[in-house]
């Protein structure tokens, strides 16, 4: 008789317990604590157990090592940016949500356009036994290559994505919400027309995703993720992504470990989009070249380091960016990002533009280092 009772009562629990929300699948998947949580059961396994300590390390080590210097020199590096409200434009990005919020917590707006498949919202609840551990660990697998070396690895988070049924990057896109501090308030799959209108019910070319969150001061904000070829024919084809661009207004922009797409022909059309539609562009030197910043309309300076591409695009050195190093003194940067992520190696670029009035910034107390011009 009691232990019917019970299985009624767990029967009687189960029936009337809320569904997880966007929030808590997210909370699971970037391994935080889960009092009082629908998931709170599944969170008691060994899996879980696993997965939090894992992510728990991961981060702490990027924390340190880059994510919290990034947040307190940004703000005396790129005033202009960091203070901002406006979107985000960040191509080339992959799901890479982390950096987008560490450079610009104020954005209203992040838009990350990459290759990557959107996938569909993730739901832990679905993955058997046997599932489960699969699916988180091929995801720390992929999180690792961004914490470690501030980029994704495209062929590593392709295989990793597509083995287990958290598929996409929105799995990626809920860790690093959740990370960061964030709280998801709604997430939908979306697609754009034509005219680049954003669509809930039909499916077209373009497809993305649409999460809106509470940021970490409790602002409203929106991030998009859209799986778009951006090679200039492919746009030529289909614009509807640059139409949706047209409507944010002017943005800030943002890309880093680009493959140095914007340095091939392929690729101008993106290029000349960015250096129109900006307020400022934050970059390493795989984004958009040196030499292609008008300087009539663009006050460009650089920061860190100039060592020159890693070996796999050699092809892509700047004898005019190394001259800017060698005859300037150069602010350094404390972390590294980008393809050259280690200490004291790292470029990056950060472009004003002419064009557009800024609001007055207000002078920050403390100064940059500088490095000395080389001789």
């Amino acid at each position: 008789m009691k232990k019917s009772l019970v299985a009624l009562l767990v029967l009687v629990q189960t029936a009337f317990a809320e569904p997880p929300t966007p929030n808590d699948q997210a909370r699971f998947l970037a391994g935080l604590p889960q009092e009082g949580s629908p998931l709170a059961n599944l969170a008691t396994r060994g899996e879980f157990n696993s997965h939090a300590k894992e992510l728990d390390a991961s981060w702490a080590d990027a924390e340190e090592r880059q994510l919290r210097p990034i947040r307190e020199w940004a703000s005396l590096g790129l005033p202009e940016a960091v203070s901002d409200t406006a979107p985000l434009l960040y191509v080339f990005s992959g799901p890479d949500f982390l950096h987008a919020h560490t450079f610009f917590p104020n954005a209203s707006t992040y838009v990350l356009a990459a290759v990557e498949p959107v996938g569909l919202p993730p739901d832990v609840t679905k993955l058997s036994e046997g599932e489960l551990g699969a699916s988180l660990r091929n995801l720390r697998n992929t999180l690792n290559a961004s914490l470690s070396f501030s980029f994704f690895i495209t062929a590593d988070m392709k295989r990793d994505l597509q083995a287990t049924k958290l598929t996409g990057t929105l799995p990626v896109l809920y860790v690093f919400l959740a990370r960061c501090g964030c709280h998801i308030q709604s997430v939908e799959n979306v697609w754009l027309d034509a005219e680049g209108k954003v669509l809930t019910d039909k499916e077209t070319k373009t497809p993305g995703a649409r999460i809106t969150f509470l940021g970490t001061k409790g602002q409203p904000q929106t991030l998009y993720y859209f799986a778009a070829n951006i090679a200039s024919w492919a746009l030529k084809q289909d614009a509807s992504f640059l139409r949706f661009c047209d409507s944010l207004g002017m943005v800030n922009g943002f890309t880093k470990s680009a493959s140095y797409l914007m340095h091939l022909s392929e690729f101008t059309t993106i290029r000349d989009y960015l250096l129109t539609h900006c307020h400022t562009i934050t970059q390493d030197d795989s984004g958009i070249p040196w030499s292609d910043f008008p300087r009539d309309t663009w006050d460009v300076r650089a920061f860190g380091w100039y060592p020159g591409p890693i070996a796999l695009f050699k092809q892509h050195y700047q004898p005019d960016l190394a001259e800017y190093y060698r005859h300037n003194e150069v602010p350094m940067i404390p972390f590294g990002i980008g393809y050259q992520w280690r200490p004291k190696q790292s470029t990056l670029i950060y472009g004003v533009s002419k064009m557009v009035v800024r609001k007055a910034i207000p002078v920050v107390e403390g100064a940059l280092q500088t490095q000395p011009a080389k001789e």
